[in-house]
């Protein structure tokens, strides 16, 4: 699986400018990753073009990460792209053109904190399907 990372604005926080960074480079090591910063909404799309696209969104569908793990393995071999909204969320239209909408939390996240626990669960998905045990980071 080919996987991408659209997310409106670049985290400007620290700790979310740390942990984008350290679970990019983790993920990497499973599988290939792009991760793209955009400034609008507008834009996620386009670059999700020719790509299975996740709409991060708290009114989406709640999994457990093994859950996660056998959906996505169900994408095997295509280009999944994941798409995190800024602090406004996501336009109708954006949530439209979703092949899955993906919840977090049924709590609100803030757009940084959602990017970071997005990644660190992308990550630990591969570890999973890569045989590592489940608990270790």
């Amino acid at each position: 699986m080919r996987l991408r990372v659209v997310a409106v604005g670049k985290p400007r926080l620290a700790y979310a400018q740390l942990g984008v960074e350290e679970y990019a480079g983790r993920i990497r090591r499973y599988a290939p990753l792009e991760v793209h910063f955009v400034k609008e909404a507008r834009e996620l799309l386009p670059r999700a073009e020719g790509h299975r696209k996740v709409v991060l969104d708290e009114r989406g569908r709640l999994f457990t990460t093994e859950a996660l793990l056998r959906f996505l393995e169900g994408w095997e071999g295509e280009r999944v792209a994941f798409l995190v909204g800024g602090a406004e969320g996501h336009p109708e239209a954006v949530r439209r053109e979703a092949d899955l909408l993906l919840s977090l939390s049924p709590l609100t996240l803030q757009h940084e904190l959602a990017l970071l626990v997005l990644l660190e669960q992308l990550y630990r998905l591969l570890t999973l399907r890569a045989g590592h045990p489940y608990h270790r980071p």
